[in-house]
């Protein structure tokens, strides 16, 4: 007995040290499969947003925390200027900043763009890790190394923490996950040190991402399933309620958060469940200090003054809403109760390409084969149904929903797919190898003409009447020492024969497990070879730096790197630079000149004004943009080398954006045929439109594949002062407006000479 209890502790050892190491393994695959973007162009930030957060970061580790909280930039937004320390979710910024300071208190010398770039990597790992420990507690640690090695490589995740990616989401997961591995941990086991540990990742993840609302909302509806369900207890309350009052009230100490996390209704369903489970524990209560008769009527008053307190408090709350045009909800939270919310009323929000819904490709590019891995999971989950299988059943479903109606959420749904993906991985795996494993010794006892069969009918049968021939030998044995000891023996042995009858009866055949296997391996690789092209291809490629590949090779287009340094080394730090919103980050963070909008988008009125001006004729774009002070307009043509994300596409939502501020501005005018068209056919308002640069020669926009309808002009209150190498960024100065002459006399018409008149009108003709 000692020496079986010190081989199993011996091989409980082994396997947590077995586990350690492949969990190292799969943070270094984590970090490592996201740094193709380093390797095949370089150490850059990406995208449009990382760069405000770059340029934050920059701020913070050079003036200290104090002065990031009360920075007010005045080169965004002008004339109007932002506060950026109560505008931004720190939780990343403060992240960066403290792990440079670290570096550099080591004398380890990077700087603060190289951590940036490194920072999503990092915690990707973190991530992986959270996940086993997450999935662990629900399923164990085979399960759990399974769906960490998944969420390491799943396309989704990676496409928001390559290399460079220096987004919110890129900490954000990782606190999203641990969150939920806290609170399944503290409602397995009840303690409170769990509980406050929980409540203190929920408040990084409200530092880090505005995406808590999900966590605080996914929650109470977890909690009030279990009470439904008649699952409550103890520990359910030790799991929630902490979270409730202490995750509150740190989420109050983040500027951007404030009273929001007591005052919009994205919270409220929260602090409803709070109410209904002091009402359950109360209950739970007197029924244990009171006799049946006495509980009746005590509950019947408990219940009657819990639903006064709730109409009460619903009544409050009704009235709050009420008082909000919005009913208390966020525009983006509106968008994900009714998808078409944004498309009718914000137009603003439903110009972000990641703001659309995805299409069914977009599913298999981001998660692939977990998508058919995921039913079975669910089913792994209910045998046995617990707390934590009921909460990853309900993740699951949540995330399914959210990611689609909007693709950005693909993200949240992807930690939930590798998590029932890797645990139907694990059971699969357990019983195709237990098949296997019951089958060898019989197949090495059995003679060949038995070992042939391969049915489970002809292995189960004899395997079932081996065990009852030895149960009977057994019993016999038994008998001739003691009447006593054989019915304690029959007691002992005749569950553990009906539980090995039952093993022995799930067994599959030989050949079907072995089939089984070698398909679930090439699944796996099939996934594995999927998520590294799609972090060396699909995700790894800088949207600042853009390349194509020809017969003759790779092609590299570095224009907007080109256009901004040139602002930065040839116009006075004080000019102020248009744009339409999507280049407002890149422009403050790379030329250091102050923009009229970027990629905030706050103040819908401003984007309008703007929108407003780029679909305007030239004369009246000139004099929006004189009123803003602004000096310099920036412009993106991708016609030339066929760079889709210009700005002649996203012209619609300037259209819609600045047509909802300014009635003046009506979509109809700009449409032939229900179709924004830029070819000869195209409406005359379209046409004159400032957006519309100057272009010389045939001007066939390889993009819409079309010829430009307006050509061979020149622009009066405009003049072209740059344009990158390839055409794809163009920036034109505004000239000065005409001094006015007092005193000067016109000419009469009487006085003017016939010829002289002729021949300016023969000057003044379009030569082409």
């Amino acid at each position: 007995m000692a020496a079986t209890d010190a081989q199993t502790s011996l091989r409980h050892a082994f396997g947590n040290v077995l586990a350690f190491f492949i969990l190292i393994l799969i943070g270094v695959l984590a970090f490592s499969i996201r740094l193709f973007s380093v390797i095949k162009y370089e150490s850059v930030i990406h995208e449009f947003d990382p760069y405000f957060n770059y340029r934050v970061t920059q701020f913070l580790t050079k003036n200290g925390i104090y002065d990031f909280w009360n920075w007010f930039d005045d080169r965004t937004w002008y004339p109007l200027g932002r506060v950026i320390g109560g505008t931004v979710y720190p939780g990343l910024t403060l992240t960066a900043g403290t792990l440079w300071w670290i570096l550099n208190s080591l004398n380890i010398p990077l700087s603060v763009e190289t951590v940036c770039v490194f920072t999503a990597p990092i915690f990707s790992a973190f991530a992986s890790w959270a996940t086993y420990l997450l999935t662990k507690e629900v399923k164990g640690p085979g399960a759990g190394l399974t769906a960490a090695v998944l969420l390491a490589m799943v396309p989704s995740y990676i496409s928001r923490s390559v290399a460079g990616s220096y987004d919110n989401e890129a900490v954000a997961i990782f606190a999203l996950i641990f969150t939920f591995y806290l609170y399944i941990k503290t409602l397995n086991t009840g303690s409170l040190f769990y509980a406050t540990l929980n409540s203190i990742a929920y408040f990084y993840m409200v530092c880090s991402w505005g995406g808590y609302t999900f966590i605080i909302n996914l929650i109470p509806m977890h909690a009030l399933l279990c009470i439904v369900t008649g699952r409550y207890s103890s520990r359910l309350y030790i799991a929630y309620a902490p979270l409730i009052v202490l995750g509150t009230l740190l989420a109050a100490l983040v500027p951007v958060v404030g009273f929001n996390a007591v005052m919009t209704s994205e919270h409220f369903a929260s602090f409803l469940v709070f109410i209904l489970i002091h009402v359950v524990a109360l209950v739970y209560y007197i029924k244990g200090i009171l006799s049946p008769k006495m509980f009746k009527v005590a509950v019947a008053l408990v219940v009657s003054g819990g639903l006064a307190v709730c109409f009460a408090m619903i009544a409050v709350l009704v009235a709050m809403v009420a008082s909000s045009p919005t009913m208390g909800w966020s525009g983006r939270s509106l968008s994900l109760l009714d998808p078409t919310y944004a498309s009718k009323y914000i137009p603003i929000i439903a110009s972000v390409s990641e703001h659309q819904p995805p299409t069914w490709p977009s599913y298999f590019m981001d998660i692939n084969v977990l998508a058919f891995l995921v039913p079975a999971g669910i089913i792994a989950c209910f045998s046995p149904l617990s707390d934590a299988s009921s909460f990853v059943i309900l993740y699951i479903v949540t995330s399914v929903y959210f990611s689609g109606v909007m693709v950005r959420l693909m993200l949240v749904l992807a930690p939930a797919a590798c998590i029932l993906s890797g645990i139907a991985l694990s059971q699969a795996f357990d019983v195709f190898t237990r098949s296997i494993k019951l089958q060898l010794p019989s197949l090495s006892i059995d003679s060949p003409v038995d070992a042939g069969d391969g049915s489970s009918e002809s292995v189960v049968p004899d395997d079932t009447v081996k065990t009852d021939k030895t149960e009977d030998t057994q019993k016999e044995r038994t008998s001739k020492k003691s009447r006593s000891r054989k019915s304690s023996s029959e007691s002992v042995e005749k569950p553990s024969s009906k539980s090995q009858i039952k093993k022995r009866l799930s067994v599959l055949p030989l050949e079907t497990s072995i089939i089984a296997i070698v398909l679930l391996v090439l699944l796996g690789a099939f996934y594995v070879v999927h998520s590294v092209w799609a972090a060396a291809e699909a995700y790894s490629a800088p949207s600042i730096v853009l390349t194509s590949h020809s017969h003759d090779g790779l092609h590299v287009f570095d224009d907007f790197r080109e256009a901004y340094a040139w602002l930065s080394h040839n116009t006075e730090v004080d000019d102020k630079v248009a744009s339409w919103w999507d280049y407002g980050y890149q422009t403050t963070a790379m030329a250091n000149r102050t923009v009229i909008v970027d990629n905030n988008t706050w103040n819908n009125t401003h984007i309008a004004t703007v929108g407003t001006a780029m679909s305007s004729p030239e004369k009246a774009a000139w004099e929006i943009f004189h009123s803003l002070d602004v000096k310099y307009v920036l412009v993106v043509f991708g016609g030339l080398v066929g760079y889709p994300s210009d700005d002649i596409n996203k012209f619609l939502w300037m259209v819609r954006i600045g047509g909802g501020v300014f009635p003046h501005i009506k979509e109809p005018d700009y449409l032939r045929d229900g179709q924004y068209r830029i070819d000869n056919m195209a409406t005359p308002t379209m046409l004159n439109c400032l957006i519309f640069v100057e272009t010389d020669g045939k001007a066939f926009d390889r993009v819409r594949r079309t010829e430009i309808g307006k050509k061979h002009f020149k622009l009066t209150h405009f003049e072209e002062v740059f344009t990158t190498h390839h055409w794809m960024v163009r920036i034109y100065k505004l000239k000065p407006p005409k001094n006015r002459i007092r005193g000067k006399t016109k000419k009469s018409k009487s006085k003017a000479n016939p010829k002289t008149v002729s021949k300016r009108k023969e000057l003044k003709r379009n030569p082409f």
